[in-house]
């Protein structure tokens, strides 16, 4: 498991960062996710200072091409915003280097292979260790392999994208994508924002706290459809003896193509349960029958 650090600086202060971050650390988790746009750049800051004295042993990822600011030179994937934002990244981060540095969105005003060429020129300098994607197509993750290996340039070793038992239109075009190119893909918002969790009830209002009951997202995200889902998912487990919790990390952690699965935290209780969660490993019968709970759509 991995911990995803979006809350940090905008749902949590820095306080209870640190004690999620430490939680994770007694639990054995070393692979640590933040964004420069997580928290106005307060998430990088905040996971530095919580990792001093763990850096050696942790493996920190972070992003860019979200907007930092404004005018036409704080967004995007050009080289000019590539090498500014991780100069910056690494000055809140207060490392020396990057460990897996990923491109946040797709930019279309930025060939490609501007991209590649600046990241690779963070990696000789000994900036960034690897390079990523987050939120590309199927198609844009084969560019861009394509385009590394012909200017030999550093590839993308990893793709992040959004991946649960509630959404899974990434397994129609990016996972065979990644398969094909030997790249691994990192699952954010595997709890698909809460929902299997099992807190929220069908027809209920979100409880007050949870990450759902401030965003204008609920009615959008937990329909009758997702709820059946769910209801289907609680039987399987109940004739397992398995939690929903476990059934949606466990059936992730077994996708052969799956390095980590990224699970945020706002409580170091929560960050206890996820990783004794992804420590669950499924049957083969089991990772079946929940495959069949569900069908890959857009």
């Amino acid at each position: 498991m991995g911990l995803g650090c979006n809350n940090f600086g905008s749902r949590i202060d820095e306080e209870t960062a640190h004690r999620v971050v430490r939680a994770a650390l007694e639990e054995g988790v070393t692979f640590f996710d933040t964004a420069d746009i997580y928290g106005g750049g307060k998430s990088e800051e905040f996971l530095g200072r919580a990792l001093q004295g763990w850096r050696d042993d942790v493996v920190i990822a972070t992003k860019f091409s979200g907007r930092t600011g404004d005018g036409p030179y704080r967004v995007g994937a050009s080289r000019k915003h590539a090498i500014a934002a991780c100069e910056a990244s690494l000055r809140r981060l207060g490392t020396d280097y990057v460990d897996l540095y990923y491109l946040h969105f797709p930019d279309g005003s930025t060939p490609i292979d501007e991209t590649l060429g600046a990241i690779d020129d963070l990696v000789r300098a000994g900036k960034v260790r690897y390079a990523a994607s987050s939120n590309l197509a199927g198609w844009q993750i084969v560019e861009a392999e394509h385009v590394a290996r012909a200017r030999r340039t550093t590839r993308f070793v990893a793709s992040q994208s959004q991946w649960s038992l509630l959404e899974r239109g990434v397994e129609l075009e990016v996972v065979p994508a990644c398969l094909a190119c030997g790249i691994g893909v990192v699952p954010y918002y595997p709890l698909a924002s809460g929902l299997l969790t099992g807190k929220y009830r069908r027809g209920e209002a979100p409880p007050e706290g949870t990450r759902l009951a401030r965003s204008d997202r609920y009615e959008e995200l937990a329909t009758d459809e997702s709820f059946d889902t769910i209801g289907r998912l609680l039987e399987l487990g109940q004739k397992t003896g398995r939690t929903l919790l476990e059934l949606a990390l466990g059936w992730l952690v077994a996708q052969p193509v799956v390095p980590s699965v990224l699970v945020g935290a706002t409580k170091p209780e929560q960050v206890a349960a996820n990783a004794a969660a992804a420590q669950v490993r499924l049957s083969e019968d089991e990772v079946d029958a929940l495959s069949d709970v569900t069908v890959p759509t857009r």
